[in-house]
């Protein structure tokens, strides 16, 4: 059973540039990412294995509405959330956050 969502402080940054730049294309867009970001986290809680590995034991979910994935592992009880990356970003960026 896990405990608590880890989010790293790359992370925690992904989303905020992502919010602030969803917010000046229209206000109220950086909102609707975050419910969304938030949305993913529950689903990635309830369900944690069923999202596909993308590197080793790195899994991902794709966040609806937006472009974007929550990259992430599980360690003992907890998930710890490496990356939430733009679908055209590299992905040796989220790799080395490792």
């Amino acid at each position: 059973m896990i405990d608590r969502i880890l989010i790293r402080p790359d992370a925690e940054l992904d989303i905020e540039e992502a919010y602030v730049w969803y917010e000046k294309q229209r206000e109220g867009l950086g909102v609707n990412f975050l419910l969304c970001v938030e949305e993913g986290l529950s689903k990635i809680e309830h369900n944690t294995e069923m999202y596909p590995v993308m590197h080793k034991n790195v899994r991902r979910l794709l966040i609806r509405r937006f472009p974007y994935g929550i990259f992430y592992f599980t360690e003992s009880n907890k998930i710890v959330v490496l990356a939430v990356f733009h679908a055209h970003r590299d992905p040796k960026q989220w790799k080395r956050r490792r």
